[in-house]
């Protein structure tokens, strides 16, 4: 594909994501004569660079998306693991999330530091089942048969009672046998069951603060060897799921059944609830650092937030100047906001703009509003989060909500039926 690149030799350039200020310098020696073609819908290319210490470097050259914000995650999770390792309860448990180098390369294309021994969540679901001639969507072929082709249109209290049938007549232990039949002993076992609910509470609070959504179970893979679950693609931040016309996220987090009962006989009430009370008690000490890194990665100009406004609002902003003047309908419109979760009101978005001659065209001052405004509604929620009054008038009637009392609330809405049903199927809520 590229000869000119196959000659380069002994380059000045560094190994992407190798580099540490004060430790030696590795550079690319070469690049190898093929790469691998991985058959996804974007066809990202594995790739190795051969450093001048003798070792190959993986990694994933993705196209057509932007990692720019995926690289501001990674920033903000290694803020998040300093915090942790302040924390005596954190630190003792060794507590820290799992990251990998992120280089963007454009606004369209960047490469990915290639996690060995992981697969996703998915793979290993349809590995156990295809080895036991377990159909792959049994659970969806259990909605159809009782509601038809239908299901997506039903009542929400037809769809929950659709959804627990299938439930009923599903197990759900697929994940917790792959993590006993991949262990070689009983102790290696409770090993890695152990750093699983560790890590699964670890980044359901982050990615709760953070507003992660799109947690299907090809965004998330398990480490072979320590059992530790890690998070991929970034795209969804901020809540973004929350605002999706078609099938808007209706959890804070992932915590499906198959989740829970990989956790052991336990489930949420053992090493999960109380990974997640220490962990949000350390982010709501340290919300000051967060939020200062939080509300620079909001008004980073170089990224593109998705902070998208409903196809019909950009179209009257484009065809008309009349809607230019007026200030743009805040991100949590009520036309467009989701029962359940984003019931919770944080206030109102802004103040009204202070007037101010400007030269860029009115469109495009319109649009710079609107985002402005958009990340100080994005700050304000996060800021909910950590002071404990994101459950809107529920926090708000006796003061902040204290840590456990925040948990509860969280887990309840994470695992409730009322909300899991309402996701769409590639999703995978009855996994």
């Amino acid at each position: 594909m590229s000869p000119k690149l196959l000659a380069a030799q002994n380059l000045e350039l560094a190994v992407p994501g190798t580099y540490q200020a004060g430790s030696p310098v590795i550079r690319i020696a070469s690049f190898p004569r093929t790469i691998a073609v991985i058959a996804s819908k974007q066809r990202p290319r594995k790739i190795e660079l051969l450093g001048d210490d003798g070792i190959a470097y993986a990694f994933l050259l993705k196209g057509h998306e932007d990692l720019r914000q995926d690289e501001r995650v990674m920033q903000l999770f290694g803020l998040v693991n300093s915090l942790l390792s302040l924390e005596q309860e954190t630190a003792r448990s060794n507590l820290a999330i799992q990251r990998y180098s992120v280089v963007p390369l454009s606004s369209e294309s960047g490469l990915i530091g290639w996690v060995p021994n992981c697969d996703t969540l998915h793979s290993l679901v349809q590995s156990y089942r295809t080895a036991r001639s377990i159909p792959l969507k049994v659970e969806v072929q259990l909605t159809e048969k009782m509601a038809g082709l239908c299901y997506e249109s039903l009542p929400l209290l037809r769809k929950v009672e659709v959804f627990e049938h299938a439930l009923n007549h599903t197990t759900g232990k697929d994940l917790a046998q792959v993590l006993w039949l991949h262990s070689g002993s009983a102790e290696r076992w409770l090993e890695r069951r152990t750093n699983f609910g560790r890590s699964l509470a670890l980044m359901s609070m982050v990615g709760y603060i953070l507003g992660l959504g799109d947690r299907h179970l090809s965004n998330l893979m398990l480490d072979k060897f320590s059992g530790e679950v890690l998070h991929i693609d970034f795209g969804d931040c901020f809540e973004v799921a929350i605002q999706r016309e078609k099938f808007p996220e209706t959890v804070p987090f992932r915590l499906t059944r198959m989740l829970v009962k990989a956790m052991g006989v336990s489930g949420t009430e053992g090493n999960y609830r109380c990974t997640c009370e220490a962990t949000m008690g350390a982010l709501r000490r340290h919300k000051g650092s967060l939020m200062a890194m939080l509300e620079a990665f909001l008004h980073d100009p170089l990224i593109n937030w998705r902070l998208a406004r409903p196809a019909e609002e950009r179209a009257s902003s484009a065809q008309t100047s009349a809607a230019v003047s007026a200030i743009p309908k805040p991100i949590a419109d009520s036309r467009h906001a989701v029962p359940v979760r984003f019931d919770r009101s944080v206030g109102s978005v802004l103040e009204p703009p202070k007037r101010f001659e400007s030269s860029k065209p009115a469109v495009e001052d319109s649009e710079e509003r609107q985002l402005h405004a958009q990340a100080i509604t994005v700050v304000r929620r996060v800021k909910s989060k950590l002071l404990g009054t994101d459950f809107g008038t529920l926090s708000c009637t006796d003061g902040p909500l204290d840590v456990p009392t925040q948990i509860e609330l969280l887990i309840g809405e994470a695992q409730s039926h009322f909300n899991l049903c309402q996701l769409y199927v590639g999703w995978n809520p009855f996994w």
